[in-house]
């Protein structure tokens, strides 16, 4: 899981880095492990990279100010690398210079380490090197993208910057991961996994890049060509968990679609005379306001944040995930206590999270009762996509029906968001929705059309 952006300045008067700098800080979100930026200056590539959150890595401004160049892409990724020289965006010097980040997962990355005669430490640098040989061979930007996404089979969206200066974009036809683009002026320029960060850095949010399609840019013109059809699967978890309520993915609010979710669950799961609802921070928190007006029921304020806005559902640890949740979130004992609690919740995941904040809320805090609501349908499914979902073995909604899990957390009732609610809150077709952690099924993805 990650985010990544590119930003093509088209005048040498610009400073870029900095741009991806707040970028990057539009996408911590999506990834909390590591980050990096890489830019082009008219004559070479520069790079900085290492792991830790994006302010602390790049925690002193002489290091921005190292990374000259008008054209810069960046990332933020949620898994360890060991190896800084790992960490995306990858730079690979031969055959040709560039560099390459990406969101995603790709399914037949040992085919192409095989056919292509490269190796590498992780699926980025492998990338990077099979762009290198095929860019060396056709000597075109545009070509080696069509040529690229034909060779790899998977869900992703990713930015190439070459050593001459040149941004290429694209994005699987499928269109699981998101990748929005947006303009500085007249010029679109500005390719991000969400348009977020259009706003963040004062460009304007345009459209998504459409699944299928590529961008390239040069010093002279931006090429734009849909190069394989599109097919599209939208990632269903994007809406519920993954993407800042801010931002808008192929054509929708994350906003209003969580509204509409919170709406749905308390048409779907009312609890009568609830006495207060309680959404967890921060995704939650729509769900639990549209939850609210819809039932009539008064909202609170019932955690304040500590720190650091930690995602603890995406850290690599078990240990690190409760600790963090703890440590994130302090309940308010004046908005718990002697209460009938609805707590409205993004997801269910292990479950080991929420049977700690029921607990809390109960012996704790003193709540009278604790109703827990899920905003999302059960999680059944590991996702080969790259979305951080845990092996099926570790999912609660696998092995427990809702009556058994609201005896494992300790609530009075559980419910889950049904498939059908879900759907529906989103407004896409299901047909063009991928719901494969919900179902266990997946859309099938073949790169090769055209």
């Amino acid at each position: 899981m990650g985010g990544i952006v590119g930003i093509y300045g088209f005048s040498k008067e610009w400073r870029m880095a900095r741009f991806v700098y707040y970028a990057l800080l539009a996408l911590q979100h999506r990834g909390q492990e590591n980050c990096g930026i890489v830019t082009f200056n008219g004559e070479s590539l520069s790079q900085y990279k290492g792991s830790g959150l994006v302010d602390q890595v790049f925690s002193n401004q002489n290091i921005l100010d190292e990374l000259p160049g008008w054209i810069g892409i960046g990332s933020v990724t949620s898994t360890i690398e060991k190896d800084s020289s790992k960490i995306q965006p990858v730079v690979v010097w031969e055959p040709l210079p560039l560099a390459l980040c990406f969101d995603g997962k790709i399914l037949n990355i040992k085919d192409l380490v095989e056919k292509e005669k490269v190796n590498g430490e992780n699926e980025a640098e492998i990338l990077a090197k099979i762009f290198s040989l095929e860019l060396e061979q056709t000597g075109n930007p545009m070509e080696a993208m069509v040529n690229f996404m034909g060779k790899i089979k998977g869900a992703y969206s990713l930015i190439v910057l070459t050593g001459k200066g040149e941004m290429i974009v694209g994005r699987d036809p499928a269109g699981i991961k998101p990748l929005t683009i947006g303009s500085f002026g007249f010029d679109y320029g500005v390719v991000a996994s969400e348009s977020c960060v259009m706003d963040v850095i004062g460009a304007d949010f345009k459209n998504d890049v459409q699944p299928g399609e590529v961008y390239h840019f040069d010093a002279y013109s931006i090429e734009r060509k849909q190069v394989l059809k599109p097919n599209p699967k939208f990632c269903a978890f994007e809406y519920v968990y993954y993407a800042r309520p801010d931002s808008i993915l192929n054509g929708k609010s994350i906003y209003e679609v969580r509204m509409k979710i919170g709406e749905k669950l308390a048409e779907e799961h009312s609890v009568n005379k609830g006495e207060i609802v309680l959404g967890v921070p921060e995704t939650a928190i729509p769900f639990a306001m549209a939850y609210s007006n819809k039932t009539k029921t008064p909202l609170g304020i019932g955690f304040v944040q500590t720190g650091r806005r930690i995602r603890s559902a995406i850290k690599p640890t078990e240990f690190e995930r409760i600790v963090g949740v703890q440590l994130k979130l302090n309940p308010i004992r004046a908005a718990i206590a002697g209460k009938k609690i609805v707590l409205v919740d993004d997801s269910v995941v292990r479950g080991t999270t929420t049977k700690n904040t029921v607990n809390i809320m109960r012996n704790r805090m003193g709540a009278k009762e604790v109703h827990v609501r899920i905003g999302s349908p059960r999680l059944i499914a590991q996702c080969p996509f790259g979305t951080d979902v845990p092996p099926k073995d570790e999912l609660i909604a696998v092995h427990l029906n809702a009556e058994e899990v609201s005896k494992v957390v300790g609530a009075d009732t559980f419910h889950w968001l049904s498939l059908k609610g879900l759907v529906e809150a989103i407004g896409i077709p299901r047909k063009n929705l991928c719901l494969g952690c919900f179902t266990g099924k997946y859309p099938q993805i073949n790169c090769k059309e055209r």
